[in-house]
């Protein structure tokens, strides 16, 4: 395991959170551990652009293309934002083969998480978001398809209420000018 977020004095710790050190210390492991095909788990890639959203797009083009010469098979997580359940800052999606979104809602008290595969890149795939959940022994486990419900159509009060107010805000502005 490479750590970036513990600072620890110990070869396999990165100092910073930039992103050719990052590639540097794989291509290290990589060497260290053997050639040949490799799984890599990156989580999270949106914390290398945090302070910079602009560079997303380069940043992983820049990984994907230094590390696809490696043999490795990529699964990186990226933040989405919150507010608006975009990608931040653009994100990995232009560079991945599949992108799987996870979401969780809390209704009624519980908690429930559910799968919705985004993208997957030359394979069919179900485009009908699934409940999941996580058990002890045996790992993630698909309930089954949701029914379609309000939210999935509709905007939350608070941003329907400041999109109308931006709205306003920008045609006040028009009048004045």
């Amino acid at each position: 395991m490479i750590d970036a977020l513990m600072g620890l004095e110990d070869p396999w710790s990165l100092k910073s959170l930039e992103i050719e050190d990052l590639v540097d210390k794989i291509i290290e492991a990589k060497k260290f551990l053997g050639y040949g095909r490799a799984r890599l788990v990156i989580d999270s890639l949106s914390a290398f652009w945090l302070d910079r959203p602009a560079m997303a797009r380069k940043y992983s083009y820049f990984v994907k293309k230094v590390l696809a010469k490696w043999g490795f098979t990529i699964l990186a997580s990226s933040q989405y934002a919150i507010t608006t359940s975009d990608a931040f800052g653009f994100g990995v999606e232009h560079i991945a083969d599949g992108i799987l979104r996870f979401r969780r809602f809390v209704r009624e008290g519980v908690l429930r998480r559910f799968l919705l595969v985004e993208k997957m890149r030359q394979t069919p795939h179900s485009l009908v978001m699934h409940e999941i959940t996580v058990v002890d022994g045996k790992g993630l486990v698909v309930i089954g398809p949701t029914r379609r419900r309000r939210e999935d159509v509709a905007l939350p009060t608070q941003v329907t209420e400041r999109i109308a107010a931006a709205q306003k805000l920008k045609e006040a502005e028009l009048k004045t000018s």
